[in-house]
């Protein structure tokens, strides 16, 4: 289809050129485009990661981290890279269920789409790996990229609730700073409140489905993307599917978990279990604000100020902070290429592909609520 705008008809070559760029025009308007405000974020994320790598190798005695590194034991690192790899396998499957009621997709497929974003988010900020994932599950298995948006969006509010949970029990167990206690609550307060606003959602629509199965699209029908959204919600989180889904979210952190001790036993770093959890959710709430690619820095930074907790001396737990990082990155690198090249993507187009997924998604969500 020839999308290209007419010369003589200047109205149809700013309408066109408006719908293939995607941007809004309220961002427009404001003199904010989608592009300039990735800019902005990119930038934001290059300087919080720089400024985080100086923290951490202020000090940083290189002869006193070679001499723990040469002391690692490489059957722990070898456990540790081995759950971490499994963790994002019940990731796939986890996906796999809560896309169940709009398809019954493949496991390989998902679990290709998964290693495939991962890979993206190593060589590109931000975390397209998200947004790739969804696209490439959206393709290969005739979804609307809408409804797996809303799974993806599911499955991050699924994973607050457990790890709001975790550090719950764990703030009970350890002794943790002030600071971290306050982190803590407020987490629990944002948790509670929007996991309380799904739950009346879905028995909002629950009710009014069961009274009226044209709820939504009458006279004073919901906009379009609004209600397809709160369908996708409701037949996700009330399919028999989703119980195993959660079941499959307890299973993926403690993966994790188990991935990240099993490095602190391979450094040589005698910490309880308990000091994993903590670890790792630092971590995890500490990488998902814009970062560089791989989230270099961020990881770093948030895994030396979890290990503060135990009073890891800080050269060793920047030495540490950087093994981990290494050790369970490295597998991805291949599997997530591998992914990719599955996928159907190559190293050529997938620059081009990522920076054209925001816009086509737009406009695909948009095809498909109308």
């Amino acid at each position: 289809m020839n999308t290209s705008p007419r010369p003589n008809q200047t109205g149809e070559q700013r309408t066109d050129s408006s719908a293939t760029s995607g941007s809004d025009p309220r961002g427009t308007a404001l003199g904010i485009t989608p592009e300039k405000r990735s800019r902005i974020l990119r930038i934001v994320g290059y300087v919080l990661a720089v400024l985080a790598l100086g923290w951490v190798l202020h000090d940083f005695h290189i002869v006193q981290a070679l001499r723990e590194l040469a002391a690692v034991n490489w059957r722990w690192v070898l456990v540790g890279m081995g759950f971490d790899v499994l963790s994002y396998g019940v990731q796939a499957l986890r996906w796999k269920w809560l896309l169940h009621p709009f398809g019954k997709v493949k496991l390989t497929h998902a679990i290709r789409a998964v290693y495939a974003g991962l890979f993206a988010n190593l060589i590109f900020p931000l975390r397209p790996g998200e947004l790739l994932r969804s696209y490439l599950i959206s393709n290969s298995e005739d979804i609307s990229l809408g409804k797996v948006f809303g799974s993806v969006g599911v499955e991050r509010l699924v994973d607050l609730v457990i790890a709001t949970a975790s550090l719950a029990v764990v703030s009970l167990l350890v002794d943790l700073p002030r600071r971290f206690r306050r982190v803590a609550d407020t987490l629990g307060i944002v948790t509670l409140v929007l996991l309380a606003i799904v739950v009346v959602v879905i028995y909002f629509l629950e009710v009014k489905l069961a009274q009226n199965p044209e709820f939504g699209r009458g006279p004073r029908k919901l906009p379009g993307r609004l209600m397809s959204a709160l369908l996708g919600l409701h037949s996700m989180g009330t399919a028999v599917s989703f119980y195993p889904a959660v079941l499959a979210s307890l299973f993926l952190p403690g993966c994790q978990v188990l991935g990240l001790w099993a490095m602190m036993m391979a450094y040589g770093l005698k910490l309880p279990f308990l000091a994993a959890i903590v670890v790792l959710l630092v971590i995890n709430l500490g990488v998902s604000l814009p970062n560089a690619p791989a989230n270099v820095g961020s990881y770093q930074f948030f895994c030396v100020l979890g290990l503060s907790v135990f009073q890891v001396e800080k050269t060793t737990a920047t030495s540490f902070s950087i093994f981990a990082f290494l050790a369970l990155t490295i597998p991805f690198i291949f599997l997530g290429f591998f992914g990719l090249i599955r996928s159907g993507l190559t190293l050529r187009t997938i620059r081009s592909t990522v920076k054209s997924l925001p816009n086509e998604a737009r406009g695909r969500t948009a095809a498909g609520n109308a």
